[in-house]
């Protein structure tokens, strides 16, 4: 056991502000976990791994605060198919590219207000929502559709009534991740990702932050990127120049700075996360995420910052700061609503089918064979098991398919079985970010070339379909089984 030896008072309380730790469970709380929080751990991060049902939430996080009132709980909540809270009854909202296509900041705030209340009465008080980032890079493996989109007005827009909304619950919102992760081709949960374009191109990614800024987001997340234009040395999470220069200074952002999950493989490879906690807060972050559910490595990460703080690596002034603001953080947004207002429960449907039908819908096809080639769920992002057979068989119970969510071993055979449990009934095949996942595109051709009037339909970002869903959460594929079958 680490003791605050040697430390000045109230600085290790002020060091494990700085943190947010992840844990397993449902119901109890780990015994290090509560240590922690007694020592003054600054918040708690959900995930599906500690969701049963809306009533064992509420009771879990009544727990934690029973443990210390200021405690943030807080959960990764951005709508679409980036979602914890299926199990917990949480609202169908569309991802925010449907909502950048739909185009109504006001339609986007009531979809945020639906989120930011279920949350509210799941007694969780801060989203790490919305993402800023905008979506340029074809390749780019983890924003697409969790972005408004491309254009830097038409996301600060949709940003700005998102936060307002959120806001207006009680609830901590969190525009992420700053200065962007949308030029990228590598995922940070993977590896070193690098955004190589020029000064004046990043800095065009910043109007989104801004409006974020202007909107009184109370957090901003950094991104696990390396911009060899604003820091050839440092990823943005360990970058003084891009976190307090940019951020700070140049944004005029005084609210929490919040590490991207230290765990994730950019940061965790090279430095080791415990370095990385020490060197996200030396350059600036006022908390550091440790996300995964083994306290031994949040442990680690606290004992080096306790470690660099005796030996005057680490500033004392520098966590200090730090505390003062997740402090502020905690005053406004620590204790959840009393009473809680309903919302508006059929906003996200509303949005995801404004988002599909903004373009030619082809004629209904119903009774047909629907083909759905996807690719496994991202481990860290993606739990809702949705499916675009279950979607379509809910408007056209006629309607049988196939789902494939990886190369068929031998593909000639694979096509020949779908053809043979098609029939002579209609083909609809879907596809999700084929350009990305090769094997989609090879089944897709080989399937189209047998059947030329099959109906083609995107589920990820537009590649070409005749259909786009713009997104794989429940509402974007019922809106687009709505359109195929003509409901």
């Amino acid at each position: 056991m680490t003791h605050s030896a040697h430390l000045p008072p109230g600085l290790d309380e002020a060091a494990h502000r700085c943190l947010v730790a992840g844990f397993a469970g449902t119901t109890t709380v780990p015994d290090t976990l509560k240590r922690l929080v007694d020592r003054g751990l600054g918040g708690v991060i959900l995930f599906t791994r500690n969701v049963r049902d809306a009533q064992q939430v509420r009771q879990l996080t009544d727990t934690l605060r029973s443990l210390r009132p200021d405690l943030i709980v807080a959960i990764d909540n951005e709508g679409g198919g980036i979602g914890h809270l299926v199990g917990a009854g949480a609202p169908d909202v569309p991802g925010s590219y449907a909502l950048g296509v739909a185009d109504d900041p006001a339609l986007t705030a009531r979809c945020a207000d639906a989120l930011a209340g279920h949350l509210a009465t799941l007694g969780i008080t801060a989203a790490y929502a919305p993402v800023a980032d905008l979506q340029h890079h074809p390749r780019n493996p983890i924003v697409r559709t969790r972005s408004f989109g491309a254009e830097p007005a038409r996301a600060a827009r949709h940003l700005r009534a998102w936060i307002e909304a959120t806001e207006r619950r009680g609830v901590a919102s969190c525009a992420k991740h700053f200065p962007g992760h949308g030029g990228t081709e590598t995922d940070s949960h993977h590896g070193i990702a690098v955004d190589p374009r020029p000064l004046d191109e990043l800095r065009a990614d910043l109007e989104p932050f801004r409006a974020a800024v202007g909107a009184g987001v109370p957090m901003i997340m950094s991104a696990h990127v390396v911009f060899p234009a604003l820091d050839p040395e440092r990823p943005a999470t360990l970058s003084r120049r891009i976190l307090g220069d940019l951020l700070r200074h140049e944004l005029d952002f005084d609210g929490v700075l919040v590490s991207d999950a230290l765990e994730m493989r950019a940061i965790a490879d090279r430095y080791g996360e415990a370095a990385g906690a020490r060197i996200a807060l030396a350059a600036g972050a006022d908390q550091v995420i440790v996300a995964v559910p083994d306290l031994e490595t949040t442990l680690a990460c606290r004992d080096a910052v306790l470690g660099a703080l005796r030996s005057g690596v680490l500033p004392e002034e520098r966590i200090r700061e730090a505390e003062a603001r997740v402090r502020r953080l905690a005053e406004r947004y620590a204790a959840p609503a009393g009473a809680v207002d309903g919302w508006d429960a059929e906003a996200g449907l509303e949005a995801a089918r404004r988002a599909v039908r903004g373009r030619p819908v082809p004629p209904a096809v119903r009774g047909a064979h629907v083909v759905d080639l996807f690719p496994p769920p991202h481990p860290a992002l993606n739990w809702g098991g949705e499916d675009l057979l279950t979607e379509v068989r809910a408007v056209d119970p006629t309607a049988s398919g196939t789902a494939v969510t990886e190369e068929p071993a031998e593909p000639v055979a694979a096509v020949e079985r779908i053809l043979r449990a098609c029939g002579d009934a209609p083909l609809v095949v879907a596809t999700c970010d084929a350009g990305l996942h090769p094997w989609q595109e090879r089944l897709r051709t080989a399937l189209l070339a047998r059947r030329p009037d099959a109906v083609t339909v995107d589920t990820g970002l537009p590649e070409g379909g005749a259909l786009c869903s713009y997104g794989r959460g429940r509402a974007n594929l019922r809106a687009v089984a709505e359109a195929l079958a003509g409901a």
